[in-house]
């Protein structure tokens, strides 16, 4: 009889009843043994099962087995936790907010976003501003989020979703490799006004220097009388050949710049030594990756708030401070009407929050399957535009007290980029009281927004390799793939750092980040929405979070978010002008450049995708596209615990706490012969034991 064992009428041992809780992973073993595993639905609910050796299992116990097997486990176990050990998880959530905070959170929040503030009508900006956060910045932001974590992959290992659209990832690497090379460059500047900071009076105070030249008229100079500032509105207004130490400093001593981008020069040793010093903080931050960043950033992306909160308190103790502030807020409503208005929010918006660059994907990939990122992209969304309005109350109360001081109007000392970070600021720091100690905290708030930025492009590109690898071999040494990109990236930088260092820094941020990422932000929402289906990819997110996105959410990232795109592309198109760095004109082979690093990350689209097509299978192109673009087979959860659904393998997570084991050929039970043979599977499918292992 079935369930007898072999030879005898004694029913097995009661301790076979036990293997009823067993996950399917061990059904092998079982089948191997002369047994059968058999799903719950086989039988009725809530009625006596007969196990192995004809053991009557009660009602009900099956049940409360099936409640202890969460994620796999047997009773008595612990169940699986949601992590992956293969590549690593943050160790809580806080780790992953903050490190996204840091990585939204830059410069340009900064030293741009007051500045196109205040020029595109105060107040009112704040209008255009807050309608691209919500309809294009936080959708976008949610998107690469819930992407990233579904498939627990890098940038390029994502796009096994449509492979035919690798090369949006490709050119994510390299958008991020241009970021991250003049990007550190901008930091080791930072480093160098840090550490030159550490003296009793600032080196850029006074026009007493030796880099400094005639024209050089500072505001604390000794030549001066009592009523200052009447001579030096004077001084400005007879002649536009006037000079600040500051500026002096930052030219002819800092950069000692040459005449021309071609003009290289000498390297200036200051700033290569400082080069170094930001790639080591980098690489030792990053040695086990988000294992040791995740704990950094508890400083790193906290800090600065604490910063910024020092220099506002003291600037609004500053006489002038209040003109500076209302200049910044005062709202010019007439300016709403104007399409450069609404470009300039958008793409400030666009480009704060770092989509595209594959920073947020690779972030995300490290967070637990069931993670609620929907949560979490609004919390960063938010936290990176409201520290974009707080910086503008510190920068512009500042330069309020100093434009108070010289008796001018705020549009003359107001700047945007390095300008402000290493030219208007610093002179106005000059003006307070201890001044050493305000330009030490501000230069290190600077390095720590760039820091928590540069942490993610690094490892953007780390993971993207390792991933793209992804044997043992590369994972166990992901230490010495992070130590070589942070070495290239050291190399790659120090033309950078040359005499005409800055010419190359800005053509580089003007043209390798600026309208690529708004194609390659474009073409995923097209390849997710319409090429992969927006049903699948809310059934994902459905399965992921528990709830599918809101309705809102669906029709940003179908309709509004793409087209908001698009108007921003167009918007790019028309207002380019040639790149130009205060009087300097750049040459048309310099632009050329600049377009061709800019085509570097978008032609990698087409090309990858041409590449694809040809060595996929069909016998008509039809065929051959249709097949490149259908997700392969490995898209999905990582966990093979999470793998459910349309995702579920042979034996399926969601039937495998529901087993029951019974005797299989009871006449071979004892034969190797049984566990090579075909067995029947819970889903129906015959499988055999060497393909289950």
């Amino acid at each position: 009889m079935e369930g007898e064992a072999q030879g005898g009428d004694v029913p097995t041992p009661p301790v076979t009843s036990l293997l009823v809780s067993l996950p399917s992973s061990l059904c092998p073993w079982i089948e191997a043994c002369g047994c059968r595993c058999r799903s719950q639905r086989d039988g009725e609910p809530g009625t006596p099962r007969r196990a192995a050796g004809n053991a009557l299992q009660p009602p009900g116990m099956a049940d409360k087995c099936s409640e202890g097997l969460l994620n796999g486990a047997v009773p008595g176990e612990r169940g699986k936790q949601d992590k992956s050990v293969k590549r690593g998880n943050w160790g809580n959530q806080i780790e992953f907010v903050l490190t996204s905070v840091g990585y939204a959170v830059g410069l340009g929040n900064v030293w741009r976003f007051p500045y196109l503030c205040y020029r595109n009508g105060g107040g009112a900006f704040m209008f255009p501003y807050f309608i691209m956060l919500v309809f294009c910045g936080i959708p976008l932001f949610f998107m690469e989020l819930s992407f990233g974590q579904f498939a627990s992959q890098g940038c390029l290992g994502v796009w096994r979703v449509s492979p035919m659209f690798k090369g949006v990832g490709y050119g994510m690497m390299v958008v991020s490799t241009y970021i991250g090379i003049y990007y550190n460059v901008v930091i080791c500047i930072a480093f160098y006004y840090f550490f030159v900071s550490m003296t009793r009076v600032l080196p850029w105070t006074y026009c007493s220097n030796a880099w400094n030249t005639p024209d050089c008229v500072g505001v604390l100079d000794g030549n001066l009388s009592s009523h200052a500032a009447v001579n030096l509105t004077h001084l400005l207004n007879a002649t536009q050949k006037r000079t600040s130490p500051s500026k002096e400093y930052w030219r002819r001593y800092v950069l000692n710049l040459s005449d021309d981008i071609g003009n290289l020069g000498e390297v200036r040793l200051p700033l290569l030594g400082c080069l170094g010093v930001s790639w080591v903080v980098v690489f030792l931050c990053l040695i086990k990756g988000v294992k040791s960043s995740g704990k950094v950033v508890y400083f790193t992306a906290t800090f600065p708030y604490v910063v910024l909160t020092i220099l506002f308190v003291r600037g609004i103790t500053l006489e002038g401070a209040l003109t500076g502030i209302m200049y910044y807020l005062t709202p010019q409503w007439d300016k709403i009407l104007d399409a450069k208005v609404w470009g300039d929010a958008a793409s400030q918006i666009f480009y704060s929050l770092g989509c595209a660059w594959g920073g947020l994907i690779t972030m995300a990939s490290y967070n637990k399957f069931h993670n609620n990122c929907y949560r979490d992209s609004i919390i960063i969304s938010i936290t990176n535009c409201a520290t974009s309005v707080y910086a503008g109350f510190v920068i512009f109360s500042i330069l309020g007290f100093m434009a108070n001081h010289l008796g001018v109007d705020i549009s003359k000392v107001a700047d945007h980029g390095p300008g402000l970070a290493f030219v208007a600021y610093p002179e106005a720091l000059t003006l307070l009281p201890i001044s050493p100690l305000w330009s030490i905290l501000f230069f290190f708030m600077l390095i720590l927004l760039g820091l928590g930025t540069q942490f993610c492009l690094l490892e953007t590109l780390v993971t993207a390799i390792v991933d793209e690898v992804g044997n043992e071999w590369i994972i166990r040494r992901k230490t010495f793939v992070t130590l070589g990109v942070a070495v290239a990236g050291f190399l790659l930088g120090i033309p950078l750092t040359t005499q005409a260092g800055i010419y190359w820094l800005l053509l580089m941020d003007n043209y390798a980040a600026s309208f690529s990422l708004v194609v390659i932000s474009c073409i995923m929402c097209v390849a997710i929405m319409y090429i992969y289906g927006h049903r699948n990819y809310f059934k994902d997110i459905e399965m992921m979070l528990g709830f599918p996105p809101p309705f809102f959410f669906q029709i940003c990232w179908r309709f509004i978010s793409p087209a908001i795109i698009f108007f921003i592309l167009v918007f790019t198109v028309i207002q380019y002008r040639p790149i130009s760095y205060n009087d300097y004109v750049y040459p048309t082979w310099a632009i050329s450049i600049g377009f061709l690093m800019a085509l570097s990350s978008v032609i990698c689209i087409p090309i990858y995708a041409i590449y694809k097509v040809c060595r996929s299978e069909g016998d008509t192109l039809l065929e051959r596209l249709k097949n490149a673009t259908k997700a392969s087979k490995d898209w999905g959860p990582a966990l093979p615990e999470h793998r459910s659904g349309r995702y579920a393998p042979a034996f399926s997570p969601s039937t495998e706490s529901h087993l029951e084991v019974q005797p299989l050929h009871p006449e071979k039970a004892q034969s190797e012969a049984a566990s090579a043979s075909p067995v029947q599977g819970s889903n129906g499918l015959a499988h055999s034991q060497d393909s289950r292992l």
